[in-house]
């Protein structure tokens, strides 16, 4: 970079109060956000039911392999409430630190309950996919049909008397097609490994919608009551199912 230039560029970081740790760690990062929610029209709505403070679980039918589903929830609540949210994370954004770094700069912790526990003691918004990996990698011809719930975000509202907030994501199916699973990856590597069509992200257009909140009392002894936290981890799957099938019917086109 002619010096000029770089000087230039150095004067203008410092008048924004940021270091080039803060421009690539920080900056970067929401401006690929903005570019990938001009890609896919994002329509967000219902953004009023995410608190502006307190503790709150989100959770989320999950797909499209690559993770945008999760980057694009976090970014519409940060634009919302201007709170950064913690996404409960695959393991795989933390296979290596050069990764696992810009992971945690976009709010991602890794997939465990005590994790997810330490957040919502703090006050702190989560971000979840009870489906996990058998959601995120399943082969698109399955495409929103939702696959079994973990049951552990009924236990941490349980736990913690966080509302339970469901959300859902229309288009993520669309922008990238998985073919299929390796499934014996899982006995292997101790992860399912989804065989993708398209590395490059289709523009189908997205919505994501967040429904009213759910309130559970707080109860950490029924959060150990399994059949108690099945039945309503059950229930709220139905819910969310039946609100993907409604805004399906409702649903344009796809591309156009």
């Amino acid at each position: 970079m002619p010096s000029f230039i770089s000087q230039a560029f150095n004067k203008a970081l410092k008048r924004a109060g940021l270091t080039k740790e803060e421009l690539a760690y920080r900056v970067l990062p929401y401006f690929l956000l903005e570019l990938i929610q001009r890609y896919l029209r994002v329509k967000t709505v219902g953004t009023r039911h995410i608190p502006e403070k307190g503790s709150y679980i989100i959770i989320a039918n999950h797909s499209g392999f690559m993770g945008f589903d999760a980057l694009m929830l976090g970014h519409q609540i940060f634009q919302s409430t201007r709170r950064i949210p913690h996404i409960i994370a695959h393991k795989l954004w933390f296979f290596r630190p050069e990764i696992s770094v810009h992971a945690e700069k976009m709010g991602m912790i890794p997939a465990t309950f005590e994790n997810g526990l330490a957040m919502l003691e703090t006050g702190e918004g989560l971000v979840l996919f009870p489906e996990g990996e058998e959601g995120n990698f399943k082969p698109s011809r399955n495409r929103y049909k939702l696959r079994r719930f973990r049951r552990g975000f009924v236990r941490l509202a349980l736990m913690t008397g966080a509302p339970i907030i469901p959300a859902i994501v229309i288009g993520a199916e669309e922008t990238n097609i998985t073919l299929g699973q390796v499934r014996w990856a899982k006995d292997l590597l101790g992860i399912i490994i989804p065989i993708p069509f398209n590395v490059i992200p289709l523009p189908a257009k997205w919505k994501i919608k967040f429904l009213n909140p759910i309130r559970i009392e707080k109860d950490p002894e029924k959060a150990q009551d399994i059949e108690y936290v099945t039945k309503v981890s059950r229930q709220i799957r139905m819910r969310l199912q039946q609100e993907i099938h409604n805004e399906l019917k409702r649903r344009g086109k796809i591309f156009l």
